[in-house]
């Protein structure tokens, strides 16, 4: 167990590595109640919103969801986050646990700058609790609750008693959903998916493992690969920033940054030869010049090679380029590669 994001979460249950494969080639349950939930509802709530991020949330339907950023006034990253609109004047927010107060504190300042009426925003995060189940077998897990929403969707369902708000989003790289709950029911509903989960060989799932499994599929960690001193156009997200759908905080900041022309890019990288495993921090080098540093790194349990994720100079980020990452003042092979690093069929 350790600290993580004002809560005690649990690295691992029976190993990261049988937690990682059994995800990749079964199901994995992991507890995600530290994310935080937040709504936005009223008649000017989406237009309202749609300013604070940088998707376009006019384009949801009514239980359709999109990643999205929200950005300081610099085109920084406060947080990475998902958008689902649950209602026709409703949206629920899932943003890191690092950040639930951040994220709050700048919603609120920019709601007291607005001079939009119509628009009310509240903090939910004490009053949820939620499980998610990732893998290949996730969805058959879950068919005696009922049938699953569709990727990037989200659906109410009625479970002994109470609403859970389902929805199959994931971070692994893997078929999946995410169960949202009161937090009272939440423990009960984490032991239902487990004894569901059984007969599939599916294994509670710890942090170590939701970090191996999100960095092979390449999914960046906020906090590590996003920050709000890099925007997400150096972190290769330029396809969740809508620049057709009028201002956004931090636009003005990305189109300069655009105008003069991106310095780094986030790139991932693959280890080669034998060495230790890549860490966060770490330099990497195209021969004797430092071109970057690594933001996320360690050991693929599937691919059974070091890994990683970093930003480098743009004219280093093509894949196929030769680096060297420096550990601890020795050198090691490494190479750009296309994101992700992990596809399909399991490991």
């Amino acid at each position: 167990m350790i600290g993580f994001g004002g809560w005690e979460m649990p690295v691992f249950y029976s190993s990261i590595v049988q937690e990682h494969l059994a995800v990749r080639q079964r199901a994995g349950v992991f507890d995600i109640s530290h994310m935080g939930e937040l709504i936005v509802e009223g008649p000017a709530g989406g237009a309202w919103l749609n300013a604070q991020l940088t998707n376009n949330v006019q384009k949801l339907a009514v239980g359709e969801g999109q990643y999205t950023l929200l950005l300081n006034e610099r085109g920084g990253v406060i947080d990475d986050l998902i958008v689902y609109r649950t209602a026709p004047e409703g949206y629920l927010l899932i943003v890191n646990a690092a950040t639930i107060e951040q994220d709050v504190a700048h919603l609120e300042q920019r709601m007291r700058l607005s001079t939009q009426s119509g628009v009310q925003f509240h903090d939910t995060s004490d009053a949820y609790g939620a499980v998610a189940v990732q893998g290949p077998r996730a969805a058959e897990l879950f068919r005696p609750i009922g049938e699953l929403p569709g990727r990037n969707q989200i659906r109410r369902f009625e479970w002994a008693g109470t609403t859970l708000w389902i929805a199959r989003t994931g971070y692994t790289g893997e078929d999946g959903f995410e169960a949202f709950v009161p937090a009272h029911a939440s423990a009960e509903l984490w032991r239902e998916f487990l004894a569901l989960g059984e007969k599939y060989g599916a294994l509670p799932c710890g942090l170590g493992a939701r970090d191996t499994l999100r960095l092979e599929a390449c999914l960046p960690l906020n906090g590590a690969d996003l920050s709000p001193q890099r925007t997400p156009l150096a972190a290769g997200l330029r396809a969740f920033v809508d620049f057709t759908k009028g201002e956004f905080h931090g636009r003005g900041a990305l189109e300069g940054e655009l105008a003069r022309g991106l310095t780094e890019r986030l790139v991932a990288i693959k280890m080669t030869g034998k060495s230790p495993p890549p860490r966060a921090h770490y330099p990497l080098f195209a021969g004797a010049q430092a071109v970057g540093e690594l933001t996320s790194g360690g050991l693929s349990p599937c691919l059974q090679v070091g890994i990683g994720l970093g930003y480098v100079a743009i004219e280093r980020a093509k894949a196929g380029q030769s680096l060297e990452v420096d550990v601890r003042g020795r050198r090691f092979a490494a190479t750009v590669e296309k994101k992700p690093l992990y596809r399909r069929p399991p490991c």
